[in-house]
């Protein structure tokens, strides 16, 4: 395994094998991979094109760190808890999570699991151990490292999964969860992905260090630098450290060097604040366009079943869109049952007090502003 400042890769920038290809990877792995990673930036534009219609109020896009995500998602094992980002949609495709769910959440109708409190891509999935989300940068990153301490405890085989940007890296929740893990040799694998950009502040604003990678040292905790628009290279990198934290090793952090090829979110103009020269030179290592050169040279690839993949993924996203959209938005009545297991009387007050304007005067006025992101 490379050391905390090299560069891992498997395939260059042209999809042509540069290193070792991954153990036990079959045909079927790698085409799953690449249709999670197709089925990602599908849904991403979707997601786009939504919020451009106002249709939903915000979407957080990840043009081009598909294989970032899908490499180490491809790693997990389903007891695993995972610690995403904003930015983490893929792993729920990977996990074959209905795509109402998601745009359930995007418009926070009724049958979102949230019930509408949270912004758009902050999900909360139970089911695969998806915990939520949150918009301040970095607390996950300390909740990652209780959760796989606790799983420590338990003697379980799990691990916990967290993920986030250059800019977490200078979150008081990264130093706490780093030095925590680092500590109790706790089964926790940090995915930072070095997209370049925390919304406009350029990665050599972030730090001085060698590398990101390289802040494991710190903390005595293995730290990997991998090329983060090469899956197999993710996924050599990922498998590792799980591998390690299932033998009691300790903690890694695992440094992908991608790119943001789009706006930190709907809300961003990239334009503003980055050479358009610099985009052209990462378009060119497009994680999917390399990874399909690559399937190319093993014959796994064929147009005619990209094609099928990206048809099948549109119809289901329309048949979702159309059943999210159609869903009316949460009952008034939940913002007070669904609160607590037993509603505590003041809550039963405040209800009854709602109730009782709501027959005087009508309807409720909606005093709300714009969307404020």
């Amino acid at each position: 395994m490379t050391q905390a400042t090299e560069m891992l890769q498997v395939m260059n920038a042209s999809g042509k094998a540069k290193g070792k290809t991954p153990s036990g990877l079959k045909a079927e792995d790698l085409k799953a991979m690449f249709k999670a990673m197709l089925e990602t930036r599908l849904l991403d534009q979707r997601g786009m094109n939504l919020q451009r219609q106002g249709r939903i109020g915000f979407y957080v896009p990840s043009f081009g760190q598909e294989a970032s995500q899908i490499g180490a998602g491809y790693a997990m094992k389903d007891s695993d808890l995972l610690f995403p980002s904003y930015r983490v949609v893929s792993i729920a495709l990977l996990r074959d999570v209905d795509l109402k769910v998601l745009f359930d959440q995007a418009w926070g109708n009724a049958t979102d699991l949230c019930k509408g409190r949270q912004m758009p891509n902050h999900y909360a999935i139970k089911d695969i151990g998806w915990t939520s989300i949150s918009s301040p940068i970095g607390t996950q990153i300390s909740h990652a490292a209780g959760a796989a301490r606790a799983m420590q405890i338990r003697g379980d085989k799990s691990a916990a999964w967290v993920w986030f940007g250059d800019g977490g890296t200078s979150s008081n929740d990264f130093h706490a969860g780093m030095n925590f893990a680092g500590v109790w040799k706790a089964p926790c694998i940090f995915m930072c992905e070095n997209n370049h950009w925390a919304i406009s502040v350029p990665q050599e604003m972030q730090t001085a260090s060698q590398s990101f990678a390289a802040k494991a040292i710190a903390y005595g905790m293995r730290g990997v630098r991998v090329d983060g628009n090469d899956v197999l290279a993710v996924y050599e990198a990922a498998k590792e450290a799980r591998a390690r934290a299932e033998k009691g090793e300790g903690p890694t952090l695992i440094e992908t060097v991608t790119f943001r090829m789009g706006p930190h979110s709907s809300s961003d103009d990239p334009k503003r604040y980055q050479d358009p020269a610099l985009f052209e030179e990462w378009q060119k290592k497009d994680p999917i366009d390399r990874f399909r050169e690559w399937l190319k040279g093993k014959r796994i690839w064929t147009k005619t079943w990209e094609e099928e993949i990206t048809a099948d993924m549109q119809a289901r996203i329309a048949k979702a869109v159309e059943a999210a959209e159609g869903t009316p938005a949460p009952e008034l009545e939940t913002i007070f049952t669904d609160v607590y297991a037993d509603v505590p009387r003041m809550l039963k007050e405040q209800h009854n007090e709602l109730i009782e304007q709501i027959k005087k005067s009508g309807d409720i006025e909606d005093t709300s502003e714009a969307f404020p992101l």
